[in-house]
C-alpha cells in the first residue's frame, strides 16, 4: 500500500511542470563535455548550478561525503564505457562526515537495530582537504581508472558557493 505524503505530492507536482516544458530527450547518452564530478550527497550544494553544467554535460556521482571508494564503480563506468576523460573530486565545508567516526555510527547501526549489523565502511574523516587528497589517490592507485585522466581536488565552501582548488 502507498501513502501519498507531503513530499511525494510537492515533487509529481514540480515534475508535471518540469516536463510540461521538457525538450532535452534526445540527449546522448555520453556526457558531452566528458568529465565526472564525485561529489557530497549534501543537500546544500548543487553541482549543476555551482558548476554551471547543464543536462547531459556530465556525470555528477554523489554519495556522503562525496568518497571515491564510494564512487568507483560509477567512475569505472563512465570511463570505459561513456568516454569521460577527466575527474573532479569535490568534498565541502562543514560537512556531515566530520562528525563521526566510523565506530561510532557503527555502534548507533547495532543498537538500533537488535545487534544486527553489516560491517560497513562509512568513509568518515577529519580533515576536508585531505579527504580530497586521499581520493584522489585512491582513484590514482586504482587499477581499472586510467591511469592518464586528470583528476583534480576540489573544496566546496557552503558559506560562499565558491569551490577553491586543493593541492596533491
Amino acid at each position: 500500500m502507498s501513502a501519498t505524503t507531503k513530499v511525494i505530492k510537492e515533487v509529481t507536482a514540480a515534475n508535471d511542470k518540469y516536463a510540461a516544458s521538457f525538450t532535452k530527450g534526445s540527449l546522448p547518452m555520453p556526457p558531452g563535455r566528458k568529465f565526472t564530478v564525485v561529489t557530497c550527497m549534501d543537500a546544500r550544494l548543487d553541482p549543476a548550478k555551482a558548476l554551471g553544467l547543464e543536462e547531459g554535460d556530465a556525470h555528477v556521482i554523489r554519495n556522503a561525503g562525496g568518497r571515491a571508494k564510494d564512487a568507483l564503480r560509477s567512475i569505472i563506468i563512465s570511463q570505459q564505457l561513456l568516454g569521460t576523460q577527466e575527474i573532479l573530486v569535490i568534498h565541502h565545508t562543514d560537512c556531515g562526515m566530520l562528525t563521526f567516526k566510523d565506530s561510532e555510527l557503527r555502534q548507533i547501526v547495532k543498537d538500533r537495530f537488535n545487534g544486527n549489523e553489516e560491517h560497513t565502511e562509512f568513509l568518515s574523516f577529519t580533515n576536508v582537504e585531505q579527504s580530497v587528497r586521499d581520493d584522489i589517490k585512491f582513484i590514482r592507485d586504482s587499477k581499472v581508472v586510467k591511469p592518464e585522466i586528470p583528476i583534480s581536488g576540489w573544496v566546496y565552501e557552503v558559506e560562499t558557493g565558491k569551490i577553491r582548488s586543493v593541492s596533491v
